[in-house]
């Protein structure tokens, strides 16, 4: 009989597959950061308990074109400045993704708000563009011109928060209790400058970062960097307290605010 490739895999093949993944080499990519002050109460109501607001209320936009061989990816995220128990870091709203294999993984294994959209990064000698979309809207869009270079950071650690839940199966809260993720990146950048330039958030009823407003432009840079991640669950959280916010994750609030349709099966 012919291989069933649906069938069960070997535990040779599937010890393989984790080796293969264990020596990935560097993945560089080049992304556009930007980071302003935005109002301290909208900060503050977009981040569900246990999370807390830190003592400057920053949004970071970060839209990256990464150099996977033969399956170049668009990757981007749309966070604010957040701390638990200590630690400070950033909580991602949206993460916009141009592939399905790194949305599936990010959203599955770490509780990553991935959505597939539109990913841009260009430039054309000083000038840079980069923007997110979704739905035919570039909800967030970054130009500039570069402006000189910037001194190279040495190896960092930043931590973003996510929430990893399953919303229940008849439709009523969730099948298990939602958990709180960090998830420690270690950095390395090889190239980094400046760019001037203003940040644009388009209105959209499904991304509506336009919410989070440009108070003061703290840093706009274009940088070519590689990172690794890993991830550990913290604690369960509460459901009741985390229901209000799960919107935050789907286009249609529906989806899990509605139970499955009468006489399904």
């Amino acid at each position: 009989m012919a291989r069933v490739r649906y069938g069960a895999r070997t535990g040779a093949e599937i010890a393989a597959a984790r080796a293969a993944s264990s020596r990935l080499p560097d993945i560089w990519s080049t992304g556009v950061v930007a980071v302003w002050e935005s109002d301290p109460d909208a900060v503050a109501a977009v981040l569900p308990p246990p999370l807390k607001p830190t003592g400057r209320p920053l949004v970071r936009v970060n839209i990256s074109k990464v150099d996977l061989p033969g399956y170049p990816l668009g990757a981007g995220s749309f966070a604010v400045a957040a701390a638990h128990d200590g630690v400070e870091g950033w909580y991602p709203l949206v993460m916009p993704m141009t592939h399905e294999r790194a949305l599936i993984g990010g959203r599955e294994v770490f509780g990553e708000p991935k959505k597939l959209g539109e990913v841009t990064v260009e430039r054309d000698g000083l000038v840079v563009r980069a923007a997110l979309a979704r739905h035919g809207i570039a909800f967030v869009e970054v130009r500039g011109a570069v402006s000189g270079d910037l001194p190279l950071p040495g190896p960092v650690q930043k931590t973003d928060f996510y929430f990893k839940f399953l919303p229940a199966v008849d439709g009523s809260g969730f099948d298990a209790e939602p958990v709180l993720v960090h998830c420690v990146r270690n950095e390395k950048v090889r190239r980094l400058e400046r760019v001037t330039g203003d940040v644009v958030l388009r209105e959209s009823m499904y991304d509506p970062v336009a919410d989070l407003p440009v108070r003061e432009l703290v840093e706009i840079t274009i940088g070519e960097k590689t990172t690794d991640q890993q991830g550990r669950v913290v604690e369960r959280v509460s459901a009741q307290a985390l229901m209000p916010y799960i919107h935050q994750r789907y286009d249609d609030p529906q989806q899990i605010l509605d139970g499955p349709p009468e006489g399904s099966v």
